[in-house]
């Protein structure tokens, strides 16, 4: 049996969303017909919209369905960009997910968008002062909730702020934070009614336990965006293509399920971090913690292990049926340092000697022990690996 400590890539499908996923399918019909079938399945989907809407605090016109936090992600960047009005910069804070790095690059290399970059503090911030001084003259802005590599949560109200006195499109992405972070899209925003400010939030559904393949963008009713697929006027012209009703309906029952027990789960989850923690500096004395102590996600741990490789340590926990990672998902099987914790001020070892240990809803204090247990021999033998490599003419 595995031990799974990477819920941050993905956590086990939520019951809740598995029922609504099925008793979706119970239902026959394309939710853009007019017919009984097809209305059935529209009002389907107008429920999972008003639920993720309530949630989230936005009105359901503003819940646009897409397949995960990426395609969200490269909406509200690439429809942003598209829209602006007169050349102008795209404000990019350092350690962003590589979604939202690779994005920008693609408008830089084949548009042109200049781009002002926005450092990060030692323990992963974006630095709300810099962030504020980039502004002026930018066509959008874009940052991080939660990192999504060391955890730290950022100030979503001085993000909006800022963007709103400076007025600039401003789009955060919550993928990490969600479930973990209340996300309060109106009171952000607050009342401006102009395509400036807060006007993009960006969500995917695996990260609460619906299926892969879900998610959405929250786009403020006020925002001016150009789609990126085309082919019909679904989603208020946002998203072409047939509607996944099933898909929609496990997200909403999953966020639903989450946000029931955010507060109490988040609670259980630091508890759990803080005995790892503790159990990870005891055997391993010089490693360090990476992130904000405090102002961070419940259930994330990023450690650093000097000396050693963390894909090494990787692989030799995945030998002892244990699952963790050394930072995003989305860029596994690449060997290169954390372009995160490089933004923090380290150097190329060692963002290259780091894990991330992710907590969920399935985790237990029987799962952390069983990592503790192993750690030991892990590092022992991943340090006298790099030591080798070292030594080797």
């Amino acid at each position: 049996m595995v031990v799974y400590l990477d819920h941050a890539a993905t956590t086990p499908l939520h019951p809740d969303a598995r029922d609504a996923w099925l008793a979706a399918h119970e239902t026959i019909g394309n939710a853009s017909s007019v017919h009984i079938a097809g209305q059935a399945a529209r009002r389907l989907l107008d429920d999972a919209r008003d639920a993720i809407a309530a949630l989230l605090r936005c009105e359901p016109i503003e819940v646009v369905f897409t397949s995960g936090g990426t395609e969200a992600i490269n909406l509200a960047l690439k429809g942003l960009w598209f829209e602006r009005e007169d050349p102008g910069a795209i404000v990019l804070p350092d350690g962003e997910h590589h979604a939202t790095l690779d994005a920008v690059q693609w408008l830089s290399s084949r548009w042109g968008a200049p781009v002002r970059r926005v450092g990060l503090d030692s323990l992963g911030r974006i630095d709300p002062d810099g962030f504020a001084d980039a502004l002026p003259g930018a066509v959008l802005a874009t940052a991080l909730l939660a990192n999504n590599e060391v955890g730290t949560v950022n100030d979503p109200v001085a993000l909006a702020g800022a963007a709103a006195a400076a007025a600039v499109p401003l789009h955060l992405d919550a993928v990490a934070a969600l479930g973990s972070v209340e996300i309060d899209f109106a009171g952000w925003r607050g009342t401006a009614r102009t395509p400036d400010g807060l006007v993009a939030v960006s969500v995917s559904g695996h990260k609460v336990g619906a299926p892969v393949g879900t998610g959405a963008l929250i786009v403020s009713r006020h925002a001016r965006l150009t789609a990126l697929a085309h082919g019909g006027a679904a989603q208020r012209g946002l998203r072409a293509g047939t509607p996944d009703v099933a898909g929609a309906a496990a997200f909403a029952a999953a966020l639903a399920g989450a946000e029931a027990v955010r507060t109490e789960e988040g609670r259980r989850l630091t508890e759990l971090r803080h005995r790892l923690a503790a159990g990870i500096t005891a055997a391993v004395p010089d490693a360090r913690v990476l992130g904000d102590p405090s102002l961070r996600l419940p259930g994330n741990l990023h450690v650093m292990f000097p000396g050693t490789v963390g894909e090494t340590m990787l692989f030799l926990f995945d030998t002892h049926g244990v699952a963790v990672s050394t930072g995003s998902a989305c860029q596994a099987g690449v060997t290169e340092p954390s372009h995160v914790v490089l933004a923090l001020g380290y150097d190329d070892e060692a963002s290259r000697s780091v894990l991330r240990l992710t907590l969920g809803r399935t985790s237990t204090a029987a799962d952390v022990d069983a990592f503790l247990a192993v750690l030991p021999d892990v590092h022992a033998r991943a340090r006298a690996a790099r030591d080798r490599r070292m030594s080797a003419p």
